[in-house]
């Protein structure tokens, strides 16, 4: 082990900052932690002095603050991510900016693609199977019963679902929704024995 490990004195020369052995002495050396500190400082003082302009361009771009914000922030966590390549640029605030103007842009994709979906699906209208006159008038009657009671009818009836199947669906236990179905199954048979 080397003296530095057991904490002897150690002529400082022999370390640099990769914390690899000195090669003339075969020494392992400890890192330079100040060069971390100072790229971590360097990478604060470039997030202060341009995170004001990275969130104009990007509220430009977004039309949001929210956005704005959010696009801000992803760029900022890239270049930290990548800060050890990233200083040494001659200019890092461009590539910051590349980075703002790209993610606003698939997001922009996104919204339209989204935008189309949503459209596409609006225009498909979902033909409802003929329901006779007295379906029509059962299924009114249904959706007037106490909500939980019209969900369970609803389900065991039209979906065909079990009572176990209910109970999981609605978050009921399976004795609840026997219940639900047995009040709703006597109201709908007490207006329809009025009728």
């Amino acid at each position: 082990m080397s003296s530095i490990w057991r904490g002897d004195a150690c002529d400082p020369t022999m370390i640099d900052s990769t914390g690899a052995a000195d090669p003339t002495t075969g020494e392992e050396s400890l890192p330079d932690l100040s060069i971390e500190v100072d790229v971590q400082a360097d990478f604060a003082s470039f997030y202060a002095r341009e995170i004001r302009n990275v969130i104009g361009l990007a509220y430009v771009l977004s039309g949001s603050r929210t956005g704005a914000d959010d696009l801000a922030q992803d760029a900022f966590v890239a270049a930290y991510r990548h800060w050890d390549r990233i200083y040494s640029y001659d200019n890092a605030a461009a590539w910051v900016r590349r980075v703002v103007v790209n993610r606003a842009i698939s997001t922009a994709r996104t919204r339209v693609a989204e935008a189309k979906a949503i459209l596409r699906l609006s225009r498909e209208r979902v033909t409802l199977p003929e329901l006779t006159a007295d379906s029509e008038q059962l299924w009114h009657d249904v959706r007037r019963l106490p909500r939980r009671q019209a969900q369970a009818i609803a389900l065991h009836y039209w979906d065909g679902l079990n009572v176990a199947e209910i109970a999981r669906l609605l978050e009921l236990s399976e004795a609840t929704v026997k219940t639900h179905l047995q009040r709703g199954r006597q109201t709908l048979s007490g207006q329809h024995d009025k009728d």
